[in-house]
Parts: C-alpha cells; sequence; structure tokens
C-alpha cells in the first residue's frame, strides 16, 4: 500500500477524483466565505446620529413587550422614535403599551383593528409601520427578542456609510441546557455565519427580521414586499433579495449590536419553525441557489466517495487522512467563528455537531407539516 496510489480510471480511481474534487470545493468555499468573515475587521466608525425609526411588531405579545421594550426604548442613541404595530392582539398588549408611553414619549402605538379577511402575517403590519415611520432610517426587532446592550441600536447605524442601504446583523438564541438547545444555536450560528460571509463577498442573500436595517427609500424602489406578499414568510430573506446588491448591504458583527430571543423548548416546535424558513428558499435568485447548494451537494459526494474509499486497501489511508485535514480545517476557522458570535461552548464538539446537522436538516424538511403558519 503506498500513501498516494497510482490513479487508474476505473471505478476506484473515478470514486477517488470525485472524493478529492468534493474536499477542494469544500475547502474553497471555507476559505472564499467563511474565513473571508473570520479576517474582517471593520474600520474604526465614526457616530452616526441621524434620526432612527424603530419597528416592532407585536401580536398576543404582552409579557413578552412586558419585559423587551425598556431594552429598546432606553438606547444609547441621541433621537429615535420606537413604533409598535399591534396587530389584531386579544391579550393586554395595547394597555402595557400605553402605560410605557406615558414614560417614554419616543414610542408611539399603530393598532390594527381585527380583520377576518387577512391573513396573519408580518407583511402588513410592517408595511404600515413603515408608512407610519417619520424618519429615513429604519430598524427592525421583534417582540419576543431583546438587544444585548443599550449600543445596539448605534452600532447598527454606524454602517451607513457610502452606498450602503442596508444592515443586516445577527440574531442568536439564549443559552439553555440540552442538546435541543445547542442544535439550534449551531443552526443559528452556522446560518448567519453563511449569510454574513455572503454578504461579503458581495452575494447578499438574506438577513433576519429580528435584527436587521434598511432605508425607506430602499423599501419603496422595490415596492415593499409586493412580489412575495402571497408567502407569509420572506419579510427579511426575500427583501434582501430583491433590495440587497453588492455595494449596499453592510453586516455588524460586534457582540454589543446581538438580538437574542427565546428558543423554542421542543423538537417539534424546532421543525415547524424550521420549516417556515424552508418555504421561501425557492424564490431565491438562481446564483444564490446556486452557490447554497455547493455545501450539500459536495458534503453528499464527499461522505459516499469516502464511504466507499475505505473498502479499498490502497485508497483508505490516503482518502482518511484528506476527510480528517478538512474537518480540522473547518474546526479550526468555523470554531473562531463561533467564538466570535458567543457561541464557544459548540466549539469542542463542532464536527460531531456539523455532521448531526448535515443529517437532520434533509429530516427536519420533509417532516414537517406542509401547512403555511400564522406564527411570524
Amino acid at each position: 500500500m503506498h500513501l498516494i496510489p497510482q490513479i487508474t480510471f476505473d471505478f476506484i480511481g473515478i470514486v477517488f477524483l470525485v472524493f478529492c474534487a468534493a474536499v477542494l470545493i469544500q475547502l474553497l468555499y471555507l476559505f472564499i466565505f467563511h474565513f473571508r468573515l473570520l479576517k474582517y475587521k471593520p474600520k474604526p466608525k465614526a457616530k452616526v446620529s441621524f434620526p432612527v425609526t424603530v419597528i416592532v411588531c407585536a401580536r398576543n405579545e404582552e409579557d413578552n413587550l412586558f419585559h423587551n421594550l425598556p431594552k429598546i426604548l432606553e438606547q444609547d442613541y441621541p433621537e429615535f422614535e420606537v413604533i409598535v404595530v399591534n396587530d389584531q392582539s386579544l391579550d393586554d398588549s395595547r394597555h402595557i403599551i400605553k402605560a410605557y408611553q406615558e414614560r417614554y414619549p419616543h414610542l408611539k402605538l399603530i393598532e390594527l383593528e381585527k380583520n377576518k379577511h387577512r391573513k396573519f402575517g408580518k407583511k402588513v403590519p410592517l408595511t404600515i409601520g413603515i408608512k407610519g415611520a417619520k424618519h429615513e432610517h429604519l430598524v427592525m426587532i421583534d417582540a419576543d427578542c431583546y438587544p444585548d446592550s443599550d449600543q445596539w441600536l448605534q452600532h447598527l447605524v454606524n454602517n451607513y456609510v457610502g452606498k450602503k442601504e442596508i444592515v443586516v446583523g445577527y440574531g442568536p438564541y439564549e443559552l439553555e441546557k440540552g442538546l435541543l438547545n445547542k442544535m439550534i444555536r449551531f443552526d443559528t450560528t452556522s446560518i448567519a455565519m453563511t449569510y454574513m460571509s455572503f454578504a461579503r463577498t458581495g452575494m447578499p442573500y438574506m438577513a433576519v427580521g429580528r435584527n436587521m436595517s434598511y432605508t425607506k427609500t430602499t423599501f419603496f424602489n422595490v415596492e415593499g414586499f409586493k412580489k412575495h406578499y402571497h408567502i407569509q414568510s420572506g419579510d427579511d430573506d426575500l427583501f434582501i433579495q430583491d433590495a440587497g446588491n453588492r455595494k449596499n448591504v453592510a453586516v455588524e458583527t460586534n457582540p454589543e449590536s446581538f438580538v437574542y430571543s427565546i428558543p423554542q423548548k421542543t423538537w417539534r416546535a424546532w421543525f415547524k419553525q424550521k420549516h417556515r424558513h424552508f418555504t421561501t428558499a425557492p424564490k431565491y435568485k438562481l446564483i444564490n441557489k446556486l452557490f447554497l447548494g455547493i455545501f450539500p451537494l459536495t458534503m453528499v459526494f464527499m461522505l459516499i466517495s469516502f464511504f466507499i474509499l475505505l473498502f479499498n486497501y490502497e485508497w483508505w489511508l490516503f482518502a482518511t487522512a484528506l476527510l480528517v485535514l478538512r474537518f480540522v480545517l473547518y474546526w479550526i476557522i468555523n470554531g473562531l467563528l463561533f467564538k466570535k458570535f458567543k457561541s464557544g461552548d459548540l466549539i469542542a464538539f463542532y464536527p460531531v455537531f456539523e455532521l448531526l446537522h448535515f443529517l437532520l436538516m434533509p429530516f427536519v424538511y420533509y417532516s414537517s407539516e406542509r401547512t403555511e403558519t400564522s406564527k411570524w
């Protein structure tokens, strides 16, 4: 057995070439996208002080509004208003908002009356909130989320330099015990690493609606959500598909800009949430679909071809060494990114989580219910 056997164009030789090509593409993907994000160190930015409108859409969110609104209203920023669009709530959301208005004069309430002819979803209340905003620059956050610091707003707005019209931030989930929580946070961090690294490479394709910003002009230039109004999701990623380009999207990675959410408590609830996110993928641009498909497709080819090579005494050692190299490089680079995104507790078992996540996602997609949900 040789460390590098002679390549022949028989079945095993072709399988080996497929394996090498898959590993090479995986490494190119790692260095072109994720490594570029890891190296990204934004230049010190001068504080921006133009007025801003923060928009919060809420439906039956009385507890979340009670706990989270003060953290939004007490941002250390010179001039901003907060609009809460109360969408047909049946709880005490309105009374809580009214009570906070007495303490915070920059809090504005927009009430949407009950309408049995309109499906629940975020796009209508968000559009109404944008139309009611006094200021050009808008920041979006959900009622069930809270900023990590009082500098959240400042960090996002500081990105409006040059031709930037959109800012995408990071929305992690709270740390809790258990495998489910680890998988949710691994999934969330991995997705953030991908959409931010794509944006840094000039190919923005999505954001998270609980932590993003754009201008009113940008919103109305693409006619808001008109192109995908029939889809309940997509106020973030499909909007980026319409409005984002290689020059107008900025990413914000400072930990003080993170917006936290409470994670799902059951696997079933998380699966339903993930499927809701999957519903927008078919509407992505072809170029984005192709680049996003590179990783899972080459991962499949890499693992299948490796399994075949394991049964060939000439190739198994070299194939194993190459596979280990691939996983070690991903472990190092993505591990450092996980640390950057305050998910350092997941680094120790990163390769295990990566494989488990890769195997789990098809199951999540095909096992989820094929019905639209009213949850944002």
